[in-house]
């Protein structure tokens, strides 16, 4: 196996990458139009974002696959859609080329059952499959890779804290290269302070303003997923535009995303029983030094301090922890296309055997 064409349909955007078989970038086509211009692929990554109770890793796609997909769409009604028709857009265009679905899901699939359960009733974890699912579980299981590459260490014997900061934002703690919890829950709702969504909130809240104040259930997720989070608190979702300003309405942003975060970590550490690792990965992760700054001014009593030159410096794939600090602190660029083409090729090679 060669050549693979990643394909990442976000809620938004339709990201390319064209991968050869050293995992070189050959090709980032700014759409499916400029992708038929370039050789065709040996195989085609499809990122999907959910993938329930029933996949738990990479699979083949085929007709009833595709069907199985479609049944999920309620539990990522954001998402889901748009990678269902990455699948049927890029059938159609590149005919024949076999396609596996990577899930963000499967990397949390694992979780054990006291981070996986919610208190609540045994009929609606039955009946609807109500679970802390977890997601970016792909940028993830990359970041434990490359953590492992970049130490020089097997990742399976460290306990890594991983922080995927972007416009959507989540922690996840690795023991012996798993996931063991995570900041996200049944949807990408719960947890961290992200750009547009709120991250966890008090449901007794929600409930108050239905029975209270007569906001619907179509308002109530119209304004956690695309009216709260950095956007509520400092009028823009943009990281680097709220880092510029020193209002108040900016410090407060910065500071309610930092003591979120800061006690996010604090509790995946408690899931692990300690940290050897810290890693930032995503747009904000990679490329907000006083972010980073910030989270590990509070976190000293974990064992956790950054080298100030280093960490202003940094951009990706580098070691900004103190010298003598005991737990090492690396930025990782954000690669999900390298962990969908890897996932490609496994399913594809195992299908051949």
């Amino acid at each position: 196996m060669t050549t693979v064409l990643t394909v990442n349909a976000g809620s938004s955007s339709l990201k390319l990458t064209l991968l050869g078989a050293d995992d070189t970038v050959l090709a980032r086509p700014g759409s499916l139009e400029d992708a038929l211009n370039l050789p065709v692929p040996d195989a085609i990554g499809h990122r999907i974002v959910h993938g329930g109770q029933e996949f738990t890793g990479p699979v083949l796609i085929d007709d009833e696959v595709e069907r199985r997909l479609r049944d999920l769409v309620a539990l990522a009604p954001l998402h889901q859609p748009k990678s269902i028709n990455g699948i049927d857009a890029v059938r159609s265009v590149l005919p024949g080329v076999p396609e596996v679905a990577c899930f963000d899901t499967a990397f949390h699939a694992g979780l054990p059952p006291a981070a996986a359960t919610y208190a609540v009733p045994a009929a609606w974890r039955e009946k609807y499959a109500v679970r802390r699912y977890g997601f970016h579980g792909l940028s993830h299981a990359y970041a434990v890779r490359r953590t492992g590459e970049l130490l020089g260490v097997d990742p399976a014997t460290l306990r890594i804290v991983v922080c995927h900061l972007g416009a959507g934002a989540s922690l996840c703690a690795v023991a012996r290269g798993r996931s063991v919890d995570t900041t996200m829950g049944f949807t990408p709702l719960e947890g961290l302070v992200m750009a547009t969504r709120s991250g966890s909130v008090d449901p007794g809240m929600l409930l108050w303003l239905q029975q209270n104040e007569g906001v619907s259930a179509d308002d109530l997720g119209q304004a956690l997923e695309h009216e709260s989070g950095l956007l509520a608190l400092a009028g823009t979702a943009d990281m680097r535009r709220i880092l510029a300003r020193r209002d108040t309405d900016a410090v407060l942003a910065v500071e309610v995303y930092l003591h979120r975060l800061r006690a996010q970590i604090a509790a995946m550490t408690a899931a692990l029983g300690g940290l050897d690792v810290l890693v930032f990965t995503g747009g904000v992760g990679e490329r907000a030094p006083r972010i980073r700054q910030g989270a590990a001014d509070g976190l000293g009593f974990l064992g956790v301090a950054l080298d100030g030159p280093r960490n202003d410096a940094a951009r990706s794939d580098a070691d900004i922890g103190a010298v003598d600090a005991p737990v090492r602190v690396l930025v990782v660029a954000a690669r999900e296309d390298l962990e969908i083409a890897a996932a490609t090729r496994r399913v594809l090679r195992a299908v051949a055997r």
